[in-house]
């Protein structure tokens, strides 16, 4: 196991930079995973720390070593790629024993540690095969099998699932987590898919045009996003946005007053000013009240456009008298339909609040 540290990490392509200036810290043992947009550098990122790709600035450590310059082949480092990378013409067996034959490592050695990764991985019958008589999920488990038997102090994985269906995406996501349990070795995952990355991580890290918006655990991201866009990335469906402006009264109380509701502005205490007054307020869909109680809230009359019925869940996605758009999420099988007047409360204790020029958040939570 190890841990890692970024410090000031850059990353040019002649004129152009496409990481700037991250810090960060992976910890021993820990499942951190990168998340991000496409072209955000969550894979540029990883491939440095693999030795792929070169660092233009900055220092990047393993167990407190600077390996800038040490070679990918020597970081005790283990990659699984999104392509899976395996030789076409060899076994399983073949596979997964090739790295070890190439350092010249004893028979017997390589034979135990095959026959353990392919226990593990439940490809003990499969060993003769090749790569074409296997499934999607089964290559894939090959090429995490080889990388288990390097037994490497840091495990990388790109993108490995987005070549699964979705069934076995979400039996290979349980797998991936249960093999952390089992070995405790420090891994780094990439992704594009929020769900992966809420279901897998002990850590997030939330990825922007090359740079880092927020670090932290699945839950603390989603319950307490530093900005609009963290808080539009994470979570299925998106968080609703609706537009809004603070009013600052006497002795700097402030009020909010959201574009698609009527009455008076509602008292909100912000924990950072808002320069023009314009904010853009958020909710989640299971935070809307179609039964709205006497707790604070704003209240929003709405029309239902779509009705989608998933049996444990139901999602009405609803627009404003403005043109807004709202999605309503309701436990169990909710009786809406398309053209109905639905009537929903946002409660201020679920509400975030979020500068509409830089998209900061302006309240603290927990």
């Amino acid at each position: 196991m190890a841990s890692l540290s970024l410090e000031r990490i850059v990353k040019r392509y002649g004129e152009t930079s496409v990481i700037h200036g991250v810090d960060l810290d992976v910890r021993d043992g820990e499942f951190m995973v990168f998340v991000g947009p496409s072209g955000c550098g969550k894979s540029t990122l990883l491939r440095m720390i693999a030795g792929l790709e070169g660092v233009t600035e900055g220092d990047l450590r393993i167990d407190g070593v600077r390996v800038n310059d040490v070679p990918a082949a020597q970081r005790g480092l283990a990659m699984v790629f999104q392509s899976y990378a395996l030789y076409p013409h060899m076994t399983v067996y073949q596979n997964l024993a090739f790295g070890l034959e190439n350092v010249g490592t004893p028979r017997a050695e390589i034979d135990s540690k095959v026959d353990a990764a392919a226990r593990m991985l439940q490809l003990d019958a499969l060993l003769t095969r090749r790569p074409t008589q296997l499934s999607g999920g089964q290559r894939q488990r090959v090429a995490i099998g080889r990388a288990i038997v390097r037994n490497p102090k840091v495990f990388l994985f790109d993108e490995p699932l987005s070549n699964l269906d979705a069934e076995l995406r979400v039996q290979m996501r349980a797998e991936l987590t249960a093999l952390h349990r089992r070995l405790g070795t420090t891994m780094i995952y990439v992704t594009h898919d929020q769900v992966e990355a809420m279901t897998m991580a002990d850590r997030i890290v939330v990825l922007r045009a090359g740079r880092v918006e927020q670090a932290g655990t699945p839950l603390a991201l989603y319950n307490a996003p530093h900005n609009r866009f963290v808080a539009g990335f994470i979570g299925s469906p998106q968080m609703n946005f609706l537009r809004g402006t603070i009013v600052t009264g006497a002795g700097g109380t402030s009020a909010m007053a959201l574009e698609a509701a009527g009455g008076a502005p509602l008292s909100v205490a912000l924990q950072n000013a808002v320069a023009s007054g314009k904010i853009v307020a958020g909710v989640r869909p299971e935070h809307v009240v179609t039964r709205p109680n006497d707790g604070a809230a704003v209240m929003l009359d709405t029309t239902v456009e779509r009705v989608e019925q998933l049996g444990a869940t139901t999602f009405a996605y609803c627009v404003l008298a403005n043109g807004e758009r709202l999605t309503v999420q309701s436990a169990g099988q909710a009786a809406h339909a398309p053209g109905e007047a639905l009537r929903v409360a946002v409660p201020l204790a679920h509400l975030h609040v979020f500068d509409a020029d830089d998209g900061r958040s302006l309240l603290a939570r927990a």
